[in-house]
């Protein structure tokens, strides 16, 4: 799931810094990209991968 977050974050990013949105200095490129590199690496980390292994076991 922060693997698809981090791609729309990048997406996000590409989209201002290509149309050269003017935005504030909390919304900028540069900061979407960063919250994008944080998501992927949450995510490459184990971090929301969803289910891990059940404490079930089969025998």
């Amino acid at each position: 799931m922060l693997g698809i977050v981090a791609a729309v974050l990048f997406f996000i990013a590409f989209l201002i810094n290509a149309a050269d949105i003017a935005t504030n200095d909390v919304f900028s490129s540069v900061n979407v990209m960063l919250l994008g590199l944080t998501a992927l690496a949450l995510h490459v980390g184990g971090i929301g991968t969803g289910w891990g292994r059940g404490s079930s076991r089969r025998r």
